[in-house]
C-alpha cells in the first residue's frame, strides 16, 4: 500500500519527507538499516520515528517544558480527531492513527513512560522496569508491528520483547550518563543485593565489581528478551523480516560491546562500529529464510494492556500491501546501499578518533 494510493490522508508526502529528513540527521546508522524496509513500511516508519522523536526531544531535550507531557496529550487529541497541529510528526501520526488503526492507548502509554521519566521515578524490581521499559520501547515495537499489517497476539508480544530488550541495553550502556543526570533506571534490589546503595553510588557513581555483576544480570535479561523476540519475526511479511531481525542482532551486539568493557558503562560509552553493523545486517539477510514461529510464549505481564488495546480496535478496512508477503526483490540493492553508507559511517568514525 503506498502512501499516494490511501483515501482522505491526513499528511502530505512533504510531510513524510520532512519525517524522512528528521531521521536521516538524528540517527544516520537507524536510517541505513531502514532502508532494507519495504517502501511500504519504511516511508510510515519515518512519520512514526518523528513523532517518537519530537516527544523525547520535548520531555528531555533543551528547553523541555514542565508541562511538556501535558501538551504531548494534547497534539495526540487533535491527531486523533483527525485535526493535528500543522506540523510534519503530527500530521503523519494522525495520519498512520488513522490508516492502521493505531490504538490511541499505544502512544499514551510512550507519553506515560516519558512523564516517568520527568518525575524521575525509581525501579525496585526487574517487574518494575519492565513497566516502563514496556511503555517507552514497547510500544514503538507494537506500532511498527500494525505499520506492517500484523495484528494476531504473538507477533505483538513478541514485538514488545524486543522493544523492551532494546531498552535494557540501553539502559545498561548508559548507566553512567544517566547517573551523572541524577537517573538511576538498574532495579534498586538488585543493586542492594550485590552490596550496593543506590542512593550512594547516585551521589558518586563509580564502577565496581558489584555494578558489574548487576549490569551483567540485566545483559542476560536483554538476551532471553532477544532471544524470544526472533520467533516473533516468522510472523510477519516475509519483506519486513530482514530489517527487523538485523535490528535485534544489532542492537544485542551493544551488549557484548559493553561485556568487552568489563561492563563499564562509567567511563565508557559501549558502542558498535559501523562496519560491524554491516555484518550484522549481511547474517540477518542470510538467516532470514530459515526463521521459525514455532515457538509460543505468554507476553510479558508489563505488555498485556498494550496488546489488548490492540485486539480490541477492528482492524483497518483496506488490505495490506501484497508486496510485503513477497521475498524484499529489492534487497540486494537496497544492501549494497546500506553498505555504502555504513562504510562512510566507518570512515568518518576512524577519522575523528585520528583527531
Amino acid at each position: 500500500m503506498s502512501l499516494a494510493s490511501v483515501d482522505r490522508m491526513l499528511a502530505s508526502s512533504g510531510d513524510y519527507a520532512l519525517c524522512r529528513q528528521t531521521i536521516k540527521q538524528g540517527s544516520k546508522s537507524f536510517y541505513a538499516a531502514s532502508l532494507t524496509l519495504p517502501k511500504a513500511v519504511r516511508e510510515p516508519a519515518y512519520g512514526l520515528y518523528a513523532f517518537c522523536r519530537m516527544s523525547d526531544d520535548a520531555v528531555d531535550g533543551e528547553g523541555a517544558s514542565v508541562n511538556a507531557v501535558t501538551t504531548l496529550r494534547e497534539r495526540l487529541d487533535l491527531a486523533c480527531q483527525g485535526r493535528p497541529l500543522p506540523m510534519a510528526a503530527d500530521r503523519a501520526m494522525a495520519d498512520l492513527m488513522q490508516r492502521y488503526a493505531i490504538p490511541k492507548a499505544i502512544p499514551e502509554a510512550l507519553f506515560e513512560g516519558l512523564e516517568w521519566d520527568m518525575q524521575g521515578r525509581s525501579y525496585e524490581t526487574l517487574e518494575d522496569l519492565y513497566d516502563y521499559a514496556a511503555r517507552v520501547a514497547g510500544t514503538v515495537g507494537v506500532m511498527m508491528t500494525l505499520l506492517m499489517n500484523v495484528r494476531t497476539p504473538q507477533a505483538l508480544a513478541r514485538a514488545c520483547d524486543l522493544g523492551i530488550a532494546m531498552q535494557l541495553t540501553n539502559i545498561a550502556r548508559d548507566v553512567g550518563e544517566d547517573a551523572r543526570n541524577g537517573r538511576l533506571y538498574l532495579p534498586r534490589s538488585w543493586m542492594r543485593e550485590a552490596g550496593l546503595d543506590p542512593q550512594a553510588f547516585l551521589d558518586h557513581p563509580v564502577m565496581s565489581g558489584a555494578l558489574q555483576s548487576v549490569i551483567e544480570r540485566l545483559l542476560a535479561q536483554a538476551d532471553e528478551l532477544y532471544l524470544n523476540a526472533r520467533s516473533g519475526i516468522a510472523h510477519l511479511p516475509l519483506a519486513c523480516r530482514p530489517a527487523i531481525l538485523a535490528a535485534g542482532l544489532i542492537y544485542a551486539e551493544i551488549g557484548r560491546a559493553l561485556e568487552a568493557l568489563s561492563c563499564d558503562s562509567i567511563s565508557h560509552r559501549a558502542h558498535v562500529p559501523s562496519r560491524r553493523k554491516a555484518q550484522l545486517l549481511a547474517k540477518a539477510a542470510a538467516a532470514t529464510p530459515w526463521l521459525t514461529g514455532a515457538q509460543h510464549t505468554d507476553a510479558l505481564e508489563a505488555a498485556s494492556f498494550l496488546i489488548e488495546s490492540v485486539l480490541q480496535t477492528p482492524a483497518p478496512s483496506k488490505p495490506p500491501s501484497a508486496s510485503l508477503f513477497r521475498p524484499f526483490v529489492n534487497l540486494e540493492t537496497q544492501f549494497v546501499r546500506v553498505l555504502d553508507i555504513f562504510e562512510r559511517l566507518e570512515r568518518a568514525e576512524q577519522l575523528s578518533k585520528s583527531r
